[in-house]
């Protein structure tokens, strides 16, 4: 009988710098069919691993680890038939001895369920110090205005496994920002009444009381699983039941160059090429949210709690229960 496992991979600097991020994130979920349940950015010290910028992703499900192994795949020289993550992203080049003169994986993973146990427990161990917030390791140019915004790649996209969320993240690295945060979030009722409680007075003023109140109660349904007026007060800080990824990004003018790609409310409005016209339904149902100011940003930002570690207690308490 199978077990259900927990498995990773961890996108290495070279992929991220490259905009490799949303191609790797959209098969590792598409093609695994597994959970994606935590993810974690990490700086790791000269202790753990020594390079200056990893996205690290947890799975689970069945067969988790072997699953990850058939999409990561190994490198084969000179091969590149795309058929695995690493013989589209990874490079193994020799020169004419058969010497490795460049070598670059693409996704880092283990494909042995006691040394992903074994590695998962190093990250967790390093996970305060070595990861979160990396607002400090991405260079940037001198006496720029640089910002910090929030991306929230909805539920709408975890229906079921899917290259959606890989996608948003693809049209997303054309701003050229860099991902300094990462963190699998499942958004309580108290959470998303706070960060859309600005839009009710704005609903309510433009369709009325009653429905703008209906329709406010719809965002926050559609965010964190439950109406707050269905949602006794005692669950209300409770996670929800609906995923969404939550992303910090950074550079010059981050926040307008963003909001660029994400393209207005309405996906029917929407230019070409943005997000929201390649993967929005609604007004409501339209793939991705970010910030509009920097002052919201650090708002919202305070409000999912971003630099919170939920990866090491989703670590701990998966093999404390085995």
């Amino acid at each position: 009988m199978q077990n259900e496992q927990l498995a990773y991979a961890a996108v290495t600097p070279h992929s991220m710098r490259k905009s490799r991020t949303g191609g790797i994130v959209g098969r590792l979920i598409s093609r695994t069919g597994l959970d994606l349940v935590g993810g974690r950015m990490f700086a790791p010290s000269h202790e753990l691993a020594k390079r200056p910028r990893v996205l690290f992703l947890i799975f689970r499900g069945l067969d988790a680890v072997e699953r990850i192994h058939h999409t990561v795949g190994h490198i084969v020289h000179e091969r590149t038939s795309g058929e695995t993550i690493r013989d589209t992203y990874g490079d193994y080049i020799t020169d004419d001895s058969g010497k490795v003169s460049y070598f670059e994986p693409g996704v880092l993973a283990a494909f042995d369920p006691k040394a992903v146990e074994r590695d998962l427990k190093l990250w967790a161990e390093f996970s305060d110090s070595d990861g979160g917030i990396l607002d400090r390791v991405v260079p940037c140019p001198s006496n720029a205005q640089v910002e910090k915004t929030l991306v929230l790649i909805k539920p709408d996209n975890f229906r079921f496994p899917n290259l959606r969320p890989g996608g948003v993240i693809e049209v997303f690295s054309r701003s050229g920002l860099s991902i300094i945060g990462f963190k699998v979030h499942q958004m309580s009722v108290a959470q998303a009444e706070e960060f859309y409680g600005p839009v009710l007075s704005v609903l309510e003023k433009k369709l009325g009381p009653k429905s703008g109140r209906e329709n406010w109660e719809s965002i926050v349904e559609f965010m964190a699983g439950r109406k707050p007026s269905e949602c006794p007060p005692e669950e209300r800080d409770a996670p929800g039941t609906e995923k969404s990824i939550a992303i910090v990004y950074q550079g010059v003018d981050a926040v307008r160059k963003i909001r660029d790609v994400l393209g207005p409310t309405d996906p029917a409005k929407a230019p070409p090429g943005s997000i929201r016209r390649e993967f929005g339904q609604t007004i409501m149902v339209n793939a991705a949210h970010a910030s509009d100011s920097p002052e919201n940003a650090k708002r919202e930002m305070g409000i999912v709690r971003i630099d919170e570690n939920n990866f090491k207690p989703l670590i701990e308490n998966f093999y404390d229960r085995q």
